[in-house]
């Protein structure tokens, strides 16, 4: 176990982290972006952004006066391994949850 593990399983422990590394799945934001949903005090949502920094799962750039946010794609890989370590995760059937989604939007499924 090393201690980049530990940080980011701490930083996925809050919800707003977690949202906010979902926010950046879509793209790259700059800060006041990122803050912009939430209830709390840019300073606040400063000190989650440098959680996640410290925990290595986005990274912040400077551009002029606006700082950006840009998630780490491979941050998640060790705390991955780790966990699917423990054989507890199921592997995703994409065939079958294919079939569900098309079931769920009625729409129907391609022929192989």
């Amino acid at each position: 176990m090393t201690d980049t593990l530990s940080a980011v399983f701490a930083a996925l422990a809050d919800p707003t982290r977690r949202r906010i590394l979902s926010m950046l799945l879509e793209d790259d934001m700059a800060v006041t972006d990122v803050a912009e949903p939430f209830d709390m005090s840019l300073a606040a949502i400063s000190k989650h952004l440098a959680i996640l920094a410290a925990a290595g799962l986005i990274s912040q750039t400077k551009h002029g006066r606006v700082k950006w946010c840009q998630l780490e794609p491979d941050a998640l890989r060790e705390a991955s391994v780790w966990i699917f370590g423990f054989g507890l995760v199921e592997p995703v059937n994409l065939d079958a949850f294919e079939r569900f989604l098309a079931a769920e939007l009625d729409v129907p499924p391609e022929d192989p």
